[in-house]
């Protein structure tokens, strides 16, 4: 696989700024670098086995068998345009405490008691443990380190062994934003299906990289290590998405 140094360049983005459309320029499968050390790694296409979680999981979220939030939102084209695209979002495992929502407790996502969304859930599982091999296989420390973050991550708020939730965005394209919510050491995984569209791609202006999210790639980040965005979603035929199934770890679980 290539290697890809990652090199820090002067930016102005802002948190909270919409994320202009902008080409890729990480576009083939790497392990990606930083000081001379290996923080992550981007596949153009999956193992077979995970393809096909993907696209169960991906077929489940679009029916009406997983309960959604839903929105519409206009995104920016980045000339003076914009787009009105309909999105909604799942969110699977552990959900941190909310004081501000009258939540102070820490909870598991209520899809998990819906019966229609069983498969989906199951899927969703099964795709995040096969992400956990593939990051043993391609950053055995980066494994092991993450094994060590986990210990006082009780086993009731784990999504499998590396993460404690998920949440699987449609046609949303997220601002430059960091999360600070993370377990800091730790990675998430973002898997891509993408259907007729361009766009959606993750844009890291600390590094002025932008990784192509081909359907079915899967890309292995630290999110809690730079501020980043999604790039617009732009359908290129009627009824074009981008769908991204995400795997991350909160530290609102550890030693609780």
């Amino acid at each position: 696989m290539k290697r890809i140094d990652l090199i820090e360049v002067k930016h102005n983005r802002k948190i909270g700024e919409a994320c202009e459309y902008i080409e890729p320029n990480v576009k083939e499968d790497c392990i990606l670098y930083s000081d001379g050390e290996p923080i992550g790694f981007y596949l153009t296409k999956m193992p077979e086995k995970m393809c096909k979680l993907a696209d169960l999981a991906d077929a489940e979220l679009r029916s009406k068998n997983v309960p959604k939030t839903v929105m519409d939102r206009k995104t920016p084209l980045g000339n003076g345009e914009y787009l009105v695209v309909s999105q909604y979002s799942t969110i699977l495992g552990g959900c941190p405490p909310k004081p501000h929502m009258r939540r102070p407790y820490p909870s598991i996502s209520s899809v998990h008691s819906v019966k229609t969304a069983q498969i989906f859930i199951k899927a969703m599982l099964l795709l995040a443990k096969e992400s956990e091999q593939l990051i043993k296989k391609l950053l055995p420390k980066q494994y092991e380190k993450q094994i060590e973050l986990f210990k006082d991550v009780p086993e009731n708020w784990r999504f499998g062994n590396l993460f404690t939730s998920s949440i699987s965005n449609y046609n949303i394209p997220a601002p430059f934003h960091k999360d600070n919510a993370n377990i800091v050491g730790a990675v998430n995984v973002i898997i891509c299906k993408k259907f007729n569209s361009k766009g959606g791609d993750l844009h890291i202006p600390d590094y002025n990289a932008t990784i192509g999210q081909q359907d079915n790639s899967i890309l292995v980040y630290p999110a809690w290590r730079n501020v980043h965005g999604v790039t617009p979603i732009i359908p290129t035929f009627e009824g074009g998405y981008r769908n991204s199934l995400i795997f991350y770890p909160l530290k609102a679980f550890k030693g609780i």
